[in-house]
């Protein structure tokens, strides 16, 4: 799965970077340019003191949004050379963010694998993009196995794993909430607009992505069922009962 998947903490934590205008000033400066800018650069287009631009450039290498680089603005070496100079220019870290979550981005990808897929092997487009779902889903479960220290002991209860596996799919934009003992909604569709317009096709995708997920994650007594709902994700996660059947409807 991609980084730059949903409005994460860390996606809005450095958009609120920008919300002070002098900081904006100076980061949009920077990424308009085609080259490195220097300190000195940055100071007279935005007509700031040095050291105030300076204390904005830092903030912004230090958050990801500017790359830095030390280098002498001439050719001389050796003694009266002088320091290098700092300079900057905008990092290739892309950041987005949308309340609720919304992850096209990855909807973008499946489809393109899926499409690669069919070219290369003349596999069905809907075998493919199943296939490819799937896939996904797996990574997703491997996300969880990371979450939870690659610890598959499964607890007394379970509620350990429950509680990584919800954690990930939040951070995934899907927004989990328990709904009594033996179900989970999940509030939020990070294809929202996609399954509006398409929703055999997404839905089917987003089925086959969090079954995927959730049994290869295993241990959790949960499984993925697909029970569309106005206003929620249409797959929702039910407990499992001891004969294997999820309860609920």
């Amino acid at each position: 799965m991609t980084d730059d998947r949903t409005a994460t903490s860390d996606d809005v934590s450095l958009i609120g970077e920008l919300a002070e205008p002098t900081r904006r000033a100076v980061y949009e400066f920077v990424a308009a340019g085609d080259d490195w800018v220097s300190r000195d650069g940055v100071a007279a287009a935005v007509g700031l003191g040095r050291a105030a631009v300076a204390r904005h450039l830092d903030r912004l290498v230090d958050v990801g949004l500017l790359d830095q680089r030390s280098k002498r603005l001439t050719d001389r070496t050796g003694p009266g050379a002088g320091r290098p100079s700092k300079q900057y220019r905008r990092s290739s870290r892309e950041v987005g963010a949308s309340l609720p979550a919304r992850d096209y981005e990855l909807a973008g990808e499946l489809l393109a694998r899926a499409v690669d897929d069919v070219t290369r092997s003349g596999k069905n487009l809907q075998t493919a993009l199943d296939d490819e779902a799937r896939a996904l889903g797996t990574q997703l479960a491997g996300e969880m196995r990371g979450a939870d220290g690659g610890e598959f002991a499964r607890t007394a209860d379970g509620t350990g794993r429950v509680r990584k596996m919800l954690a990930v799919l939040s951070d995934h934009g899907y927004e989990p909430v328990q709904v009594g003992e033996d179900e989970i909604q999940l509030r939020n569709c990070p294809f929202h607009r996609l399954a509006r317009a398409h929703p055999e096709l997404v839905c089917g995708l987003n089925d086959a992505l969090l079954e995927s997920a959730v049994d290869g994650y295993g241990n959790t007594g949960y499984r993925a069922r697909f029970e569309p709902e106005a206003g929620l994700c249409c797959v929702r996660l039910r407990r499992q009962s001891s004969s294997g059947r999820s309860t609920g409807r």
